[in-house]
């Protein structure tokens, strides 16, 4: 009677550890995009950045404008994370340093492609001629650096980071010298295959285990 009842019993936690699992990855998937809807620009593109990362999949994010009549036209800038699947420990990191990047080349706005410059890398084209190179904290990592090397790279801590990232961007002496930069284009590199819109001007090792 004891051996047949122990099948039963291990049929039946299947499905509530099952449940449990898919709850605690949900609640952190949303956890995240919550915490990164105002640098993506909205909710939706926070979800896609979230879920392209931790899945190591293709990420459409849309930028919105506001005609002269008072329409709105939406693009929309797809392009795939140089890493594989990743933790969503990582993904936050990830998220944080482009985040800090971005601040500190003078953007608090950032466009879709500008996003996707920061992650993957690409060359920033200012209205007056010059440009800023993001190296791309993914291509970084993709490269075999670790979270606390890219951070270094670019002058910061990785605690720093982590705690505020758009105030530690906004706090390097760049940012200072940037301020109020206006962005006439994005260029990628031939290691971009996707097209590209131009973008209006605006005042370790890789993880590739998905592990939660």
């Amino acid at each position: 009677g004891a051996l047949s009842v122990a099948p039963v019993m291990a049929q039946t936690a299947t499905p509530s550890d099952t449940s449990v699992s898919t709850s605690t990855t949900h609640n952190e998937s949303t956890r995240l995009s919550t915490e990164f809807t105002e640098f993506a620009g909205s909710d939706t593109n926070s979800q896609a950045l979230v879920t392209g990362l931790r899945d190591g999949t293709a990420i459409t994010l849309d930028d919105v404008t506001t005609n002269a009549d008072g329409t709105t036209t939406t693009t929309a800038t797809t392009f795939t994370p140089a890493t594989g699947k990743m933790g969503y420990g990582n993904v936050k990191i990830a998220l944080s340093l482009a985040e800090a990047s971005l601040a500190q080349a003078g953007i608090a706005d950032p466009t879709a492609a500008e996003l996707e410059a920061a992650l993957n890398g690409g060359t920033l084209v200012l209205a007056d001629g010059t440009s800023i190179d993001l190296n791309g904290v993914l291509a970084a990592r993709a490269a075999g650096e670790g979270w606390g090397q890219i951070a270094n790279s670019m002058g910061f801590k990785l605690g720093d980071v982590m705690r505020s990232p758009k105030a530690t961007g906004s706090a390097s002496a760049n940012a200072h010298a940037r301020a109020g930069v206006s962005v006439t284009k994005v260029e990628f590199g031939k290691s971009h295959m996707t097209d590209h819109p131009s973008v209006a001007g605006h005042s370790g090792k890789p993880d590739f285990a998905g592990k939660p």
